[in-house]
């Protein structure tokens, strides 16, 4: 084997021990929101590194479980949550971001109607809890980072697509839907722009019922009509809030 032959033979042998040494990771990110507030879910470590931390929902994944299935798998391994909305947004690879080794994650996030979901800490995982996005505990690895690209993501989707109806009831008023845009962009809309604009995107089914077991004069309830909004996106529909 002449000199040309050996160096590849060793760049081979090195690129191998390379990949058998690098880990892959699912982070979600799930969001949810409640009494005006959006909430991210969030799991109590009960190992090593970083026991006791809170920390995003994540695991490594095994090499024969593809990415969308180990999402979903990693959320209902740790929470029991299933069959919920999941999004990948982008990927995480600093070398140091994990104290084992060189981890690679892949971050995904999620939305919920918290009031409707009862996650159950399971696994590996102490206790599973909702904090609002404004008051977190410190977080365990990169997470801090990762739950902030994920909030970038929910804030960008929003506007041009109608993720948000996932975090909202079935039937719900236009108050409250405003109230949700609102604590996730962080800002505040005129009350009657905003209705002109959502109820002229003729996505809304106004219901022959309102709201109940409410202290003020009961507003009109309204469902999503996503079929319709599929039928218009194929027509080039754009939404924009």
């Amino acid at each position: 084997m002449d000199n040309t032959e050996t160096y590849y033979t060793n760049q081979t042998s090195h690129s191998i021990q390379n990949l058998l040494s690098f880990g892959l990771s699912i982070d979600c990110v799930v969001f949810g929101y409640h009494n005006g507030e959006v909430k991210v879910l969030l799991i109590e470590r009960d190992i090593e590194p970083f026991k006791g931390s809170w920390a995003l929902i994540g695991d490594l994944v095994s090499p024969s479980v593809d990415l969308a299935s180990a999402a979903s798998e990693v959320l209902s391994n740790l929470t029991g949550l299933k069959n919920i909305f999941l999004e990948q947004f982008t990927t995480f690879g600093s070398i140091d971001r994990h104290p084992a080794g060189r981890v690679i994650t892949v971050g995904y996030y999620s939305l919920v109607k918290s009031t409707a979901q009862k996650p159950l800490a399971s696994s590996w995982a102490k206790s599973s809890k909702w904090f609002n996005i404004n008051n977190l505990p410190n977080l365990a690895f990169d997470h801090q980072d990762i739950l902030g690209k994920g909030l970038e993501t929910l804030k960008r989707g929003v506007r041009y697509r109608p993720v948000g109806f996932e975090l909202l009831p079935h039937k719900f008023t236009l108050l409250q839907l405003q109230d949700l845009y609102e604590a996730i962009l962080g800002c505040t809309f005129d009350k009657p722009n905003f209705r002109k604009k959502i109820l002229g995107m003729d996505l809304l089914v106004p219901l022959n019922e309102v709201e109940s077991n409410v202290s003020h004069r009961p507003a009109k309830l309204f469902q999503f009509d996503r079929e319709r909004y599929l039928h218009l996106q194929e027509e080039g529909f754009v939404f924009d809030i």
